[in-house]
């Protein structure tokens, strides 16, 4: 089964500083068929103005995965952790116990982010931060897994929750499979451009819920950045 979800018929809001779409129930927006996708309970997608940002709050119990789609966005918490993460990158919060934290744009310039938070495979462990390059070139024409709590992905930014995600580029005309484990599911958004998924046409911004297939068929539309996160 491929569900596609349009951008425009996502929920969202815009606060100035802050244009946002919700794939799935958050804050005011409240969708009862839309409240996780197995274990993924939340893709956000953000553009933050220059100068501006999501100021300290608290989090606990949920891995959040920021994917920078252009611009930077500068993390720091209550641990003494403090990193930028650029475009195409990505960094890993697992809140544990509970962690504060600010995630602030301190360009001269928009940011835009997948922001996406996992449900962890088990509570109360200790809060930790990461982040991690991943040179666009090294994943043009495949999917390179980025962060991960499955076995085997030791290249990756280790997650404590059987998922995994994983981001390709692709030039018009070019193809990736990826295979999918029996019983896991899969949610998709192109960053950019267009692309075909098994005969579903999808584009910028759209999400694609994917359930049941064992194999998924993405064709490049137009030149494409895709991020795709599978879970129990």
């Amino acid at each position: 089964m491929i569900e596609l979800r349009p951008y425009n018929e996502l929920g969202g809001a815009q606060h100035g500083w802050l244009d946002t779409r919700h794939h799935f129930s958050f804050a005011d927006y409240y969708n009862p068929k839309r409240m996780h996708w197995g274990h993924l309970r939340v893709w956000n997608d953000d553009t933050i103005a220059a100068r501006s940002g999501f100021p300290v709050h608290p989090h606990r119990d949920m891995e959040i995965i920021t994917y920078v789609r252009s611009g930077a966005i500068t993390h720091q918490d209550s641990l003494g952790n403090r990193g930028r993460t650029e475009a195409g990158d990505v960094q890993v919060m697992s809140a544990g116990t509970g962690i504060l934290h600010s995630e602030m744009n301190e360009e001269d310039v928009a940011t835009q982010i997948f922001q996406i938070w996992i449900m962890p495979d088990e509570k109360g462990l200790p809060p930790s931060w990461g982040t991690k390059p991943f040179p666009k070139g090294e994943r043009s024409g495949s999917f390179v897994t980025l962060a991960s709590g499955l076995a085997g992905d030791t290249d990756a930014l280790p997650i404590r929750a059987n998922a995994r995600l994983v981001a390709a580029t692709l030039k018009a005309g070019q193809s990736a499979e990826y295979p999918i484990a029996a019983g896991r599911k899969v949610y998709l958004v192109p960053a950019s451009g267009q692309i075909e998924i098994n005969g579903v046409v999808a584009a910028a911004g759209d999400g694609v819920a994917i359930s049941d297939e064992s194999l998924l068929k993405v064709r490049a539309q137009q030149d494409s950045e895709i991020v795709l996160v599978d879970v129990a």
